[in-house]
């Protein structure tokens, strides 16, 4: 019986802008209600209220001469050394993002040529076969970037892939909205590769899910909550929907996914998550063990890592960029040993979920 081919990761790489925003750096913001009312209490209560519910201390913002294909070309150019790979014989390269390049002060998305065709362009890559295509699908772009790849990989099309997640969710936020200060920018790379066909290491399952019904407008794009501003349109977001349904829906998902690889919640050593609201990946985690039967007493310290206290919320950067600090062992107390299994998950924007099992 003929081995399948595996799709290997062998370079990583992520950009963190090196502009620090504290929440300090919101006591002076006019924060107002839907309805364009002020809020009955202080910026100081509501900051504080902010930071216990999602665990957000910090964030970084990228240089004001800097967009979202310029972030993704540096975190590219880390993954291809890191994998030690010829750029020009890359097959693709896939990159997600919801809002292309967005200048600071002019709020408009360039989306023109596609942010992958800049990318491929920035990395002087000449080679007409190496196929470069955007794919917006939410916070789990990146993820389902991994996805499509495997497939191009295990049907033996293609050889490799470079996938990138890249964003500035800081030039689309609302500035009258507290919701503003979850957003961040960043972007992390990740290359895929064939492996040796039946080798131990690489992807070993995927499972996905879209759910439009009730739920495609909990994250979508709308005025400001200054009802004096122009006909700007920012990210808004129903938080309190959003949260249940994260919490309803990922565990389920991510069982799936590793049910597919024959494996148990036990077999799995990290859980690397999207990353937007502490409690909330807290509660799927203890969700996802519920459903082995396990408590909260059973989670072992460490399996989910977080950096949303000092990065906060990069949307599809967040679990590439996880991914790299954790192999560049610049996560303390965190690391990823050859066997190791680990689930990558994400839910966003669609409202999209999705969840892939790898083997170190």
């Amino acid at each position: 019986m003929e081995k399948s081919i595996t799709s290997v990761i062998t370079g990583t790489g992520s950009y963190i802008p090196e502009t620090v925003v504290d929440n300090s750096d919101f006591l002076d913001h006019s924060f107002l209600e839907r309805n364009g009312d002020s809020f009955g209490k202080s910026n100081r209560e509501i900051i504080e209220k902010f930071q216990e519910i999602t665990g957000i201390k910090q964030r970084r913002y990228a240089d004001d001469n800097w967009v979202a294909s310029d972030l993704a070309a540096a975190a590219a150019e880390k993954a291809i050394e890191d994998s030690g790979m010829d750029p020009e014989s890359l097959d693709y390269i896939i990159v997600a993002h919801n809002f292309g390049d967005v200048r600071h002060g002019n709020r408009r998305s360039d989306m023109v040529p596609s942010l992958a065709s800049r990318v491929k362009a920035k990395l002087k890559i000449i080679n007409p076969e190496c196929i470069a295509y955007d794919l917006p699908f939410g916070c789990p772009g990146w993820l389902q970037g991994i996805i499509q790849a495997n497939y191009f990989i295990r049907s033996g099309d293609a050889n490799s892939a470079l996938i990138i997640g890249t964003e500035t969710l800081s030039r689309i936020s609302d500035p009258h909205d507290r919701d503003s200060m979850i957003y961040a920018d960043g972007a992390g790379a990740t290359i895929l590769q064939a492996g040796e066909p039946g080798g131990s290491k690489g992807i070993l399952s995927h499972a996905a899910r879209t759910d439009t019904e009730s739920q495609a407008f909990y994250l979508a794009m709308d005025k400001s909550y200054n009802h004096n501003h122009d006909d700007t349109l920012f990210l808004k977001m129903d938080g309190r929907k959003l949260y249940q349904y994260a919490i309803t829906h990922v565990p389920g998902l991510v069982k799936k996914s590793i049910d597919k690889a024959n494996l148990e919640i036990t077999d799995i050593k990290k859980v690397l998550i999207h990353q937007a609201n502490e409690k909330m990946d807290e509660a799927i985690l203890s969700r996802l063990f519920k459903l082995y039967d396990l408590g909260s007493d059973d989670i072992p310290d460490g399996i989910m890592p977080m950096t949303i206290s000092w990065l906060g919320n990069t949307s599809v950067a967040t679990v590439p960029t996880l991914l790299d600090l954790i192999i560049r062992d610049e996560m303390e107390g965190q690391q990823i040993h050859p066997g190791d299994e680990v689930v990558f998950a994400s839910v966003g924007a669609g409202m999209n979920i999705n969840s892939v099992v790898y083997r170190f």
